[in-house]
């Protein structure tokens, strides 16, 4: 399955599980995490899933494989080992830390460098091709990835990547390019820091004014915009109230005058 909406767990250190079980509690089936312990709290997902008694198959569950230069000292690979045995060794400690068997999206945290794809990345791809054949990643990505390395990359893959998932700003146009490859080629597009990247665009006449008419909120115009352009966003909040406001955002629509003036806000 492929979820309407996802919550993020990054930066949320020791408060990881209580608001997992927060998110979950508000109706949340769907959670982002990394085996990135500089960020992500991995195992406290998994200690939140598991006291929710929520069945396996309700649940999608994406983590990533994050490379040394991403991590601080807790490293959940051996550095001298080749990619593959790295990107095997990160695998298997996710799997422990959910406590699950399988993940249903598994997604490579971002290229080694800024343009290009390097050996290493090929490399960490390949690995992650061979986990999905196995089943136990059912489906693989990509994070924090340019347009020219997202086009070398579903060229030259075996296994096409299923997920993107980037920072997404107003100010060009909601990662427009990106968007409209991955609509091109089926890739889902997932949005995050969309609001927090786009302060001043939420907190603008436009947005604020389509609010209003529609007895919603800023944010909630915003998610709602995002899912209707075809991303799947994020929400990270610590909110047990705006998780409830932002799941909310499934039950009403925008207009096509509505899409087009957040779309262009930012020029």
């Amino acid at each position: 399955m492929t979820p309407t909406f996802m919550y993020g767990t990054a930066w949320k250190e020791q408060g990881t599980q209580e608001l997992v079980r927060l998110a979950l509690g508000a109706g949340f089936r769907a959670v982002d995490t990394a085996n990135q312990r500089k960020h992500y709290f991995e195992a406290g997902v998994g200690a939140a899933l598991a006291e929710s008694g929520i069945a396996r198959g309700e649940l999608f569950l994406q983590t990533k494989f994050t490379f040394a230069g991403g991590q601080d000292h807790r490293i959940p690979y051996d550095l001298q080992a080749d990619p593959a045995t790295q990107v095997q060794q990160s695998f298997e400690s996710s799997l422990e830390h959910l406590g699950t068997g399988y993940v249903d999206s598994y997604v490579l945290h971002g290229p080694s460098r800024r343009s290009g794809l390097a050996a290493d990345d090929w490399a960490v791809w390949r690995a992650m091709e061979e986990l999905c054949r196995t089943g136990r990643a059912r489906q693989i990505g990509v994070s924090n990835v340019a347009l020219e390395q997202l086009v070398a990359l579903e060229a030259g893959a075996s296994v096409k990547p299923a997920f993107v998932q980037n920072r997404c700003y107003a100010s060009t146009g909601w990662d427009r390019e990106v968007r409209a490859f991955c609509a091109e080629r089926g890739i889902v597009y997932q949005g995050f820091s969309l609001l927090t990247a786009n302060r001043r665009e939420i907190g603008g006449r436009v947005v604020r004014a389509i609010a209003e008419r529609l007895g919603r909120t800023p944010e909630q115009v915003v998610f709602r915009f995002a899912i209707e352009v075809g991303m799947l966003p994020l929400t990270g909040t610590s909110s047990a109230e705006h998780m409830r406001l932002d799941l909310a955002c499934l039950e009403f629509e925008l207009g096509p005058g509505d899409v087009s003036a957040i779309e262009t806000i930012g020029y």
